[in-house]
């Protein structure tokens, strides 16, 4: 997901695509530990993701 994509999203909108993606990134590393993954660099994807939504959600905080 894109910045871009992020900012058009409402606060809601970003926790709740925040915990699903908590979520995807913890079954991820689940199916890697059991088996490899055919694309590991999805994990790395996640989390980046992840950081991208945190970060906006502070920055709106801090802007309010």
């Amino acid at each position: 997901m894109k910045t871009r994509e992020i900012k058009e999203l409402n606060s809601k909108e970003i926790a709740e695509r925040l915990d699903a993606e908590k979520e995807h990134l913890v079954r991820l590393k689940l199916n890697h530990a059991i088996s490899p993954l055919d694309n590991p660099s999805q994990i790395k994807v996640v989390r980046r993701t992840i950081a991208r939504l945190t970060t906006e959600l502070h920055q709106r905080a801090i802007n309010q």
